[in-house]
């Protein structure tokens, strides 16, 4: 079987990777594609995910999603015609062909379209349940659609994914990094010292942290943090960074690291994302989430559970070397098989 599983943003390659490679060890072949987009392309590079990289984002307003998905749609609608050898003639080439028998997405509008205008089966697969745009495609057009079981089956119907439900236990973090062993290296690699407490801080989407919301709680906690330790800081804009960078004091990368092995040694994790903490609490490490968009079921249970705790004050955290000697935190593995699995549902 061929398979074509499309990458727009960084947290993806994680996911994937090994869908990717347990696919190739069941013998089927799997072709790439991938966004230029945040640390994407670098990632899959960093993981040796070999990849066509086919458009970048367009921007945050509606209407330039509507532009980036018509543009990137129909790039990948040309690739894909061309690597399944079909040099002219209509959109399907040749009756009943196709050149792909599956299409899997995280999230990807851009691939569920392109599948669909090519006849291509298709799975997407999420853990955040508010995307309504997103999910409005993506539902509507999948065979399948990949999600934790915590998310109740009401609040996906309205985006047409009844009937097309494939759960999953427990997190997709859980099953991504059940094969991970931190390397320590990637300490040495940014010149922190293990001996000293370590945060990890993920930015939110907000252009500014210090000038225009030098009162706001993310920018409070910044500053508590870099008194108690050492704090690497992922931004997500040009212009985090060069605030950061102004500010002083902080560790920010200026190439793709070993994301997850930092989170793993890490003593605390803070992050407005939701992947970052997702994965502290599947590696056992302590997070806060200032998320302050509309919660999804992941993250509401998470946190009725204890396994995730909402920054409602920046004098809440407290940046202390963890004890690693009474194990790994409650870290939870799960079998990737079982994820990929899923994915291939629609033809299986």
């Amino acid at each position: 079987m061929r398979v074509w599983i499309d990458l727009t943003n960084s947290p993806h390659v994680l996911v994937l990777r090994p869908v990717i490679d347990e696919l190739r060890r069941r013998g089927h072949e799997v072709d790439v594609t991938a966004r230029d987009f945040a640390q994407t392309l670098g990632l899959c590079d960093r993981y040796g995910i070999a990849h066509t990289a086919i458009g970048h984002h367009r921007g945050e307003r509606l209407p330039d999603k509507a532009r980036g998905l018509a543009s990137r749609t129909t790039a990948l609608m040309r690739w894909a015609r061309s690597v399944g050898g079909w040099p002219g003639g209509g959109w399907r080439g040749r009756a009943g062909a196709r050149p792909f028998d599956l299409a899997i997405g995280h999230g990807s509008n851009d691939v569920t379209v392109a599948a669909a205008l090519l006849g291509i089966p298709a799975t997407t697969a999420f853990d955040y349940e508010w995307a309504t745009v997103q999910h409005q495609i993506n539902c509507h057009l999948a065979q399948a659609v990949v999600v934790p079981d915590v998310i109740p089956a009401e609040r996906l119907a309205p985006y047409g994914a009844s009937g097309k439900i494939r759960a999953y236990a427990g997190l997709k973090e859980e099953y991504y990094l059940a094969d991970l062993e931190p390397d320590a290296t990637v300490l040495a690699d940014l010149g922190l010292d293990p001996a000293r407490p370590i945060a990890v801080v993920r930015t939110p989407p907000e252009v500014s942290l210090y000038h225009r919301f030098h009162n706001d709680r993310f920018a409070a906690v910044l500053t508590k943090l870099r008194e108690q330790g050492q704090v690497v800081v992922l931004p997500r804009t040009a212009d985090q960074r060069a605030e950061l960078a102004r500010a002083g004091g902080f560790v920010v990368p200026d190439t793709p690291i070993d994301g997850p092995s930092l989170v793993a040694l890490a003593d605390l994790v803070v992050s407005a994302g939701g992947t970052m903490n997702r994965e502290a609490v599947a590696l056992g490490t302590p997070v806060f989430t200032t998320f302050d968009g509309r919660p999804g079921a992941v993250d509401e249970a998470l946190i009725a559970s204890g396994r995730l705790r909402r920054l409602e004050d920046p004098a809440e955290v407290e940046l202390v070397k963890r004890d690693r000697s009474v194990g790994d935190g409650g870290r939870i593995r799960r079998d990737p098989a079982v994820f990929t699995d899923l994915l291939l549902s629609p033809v299986a």
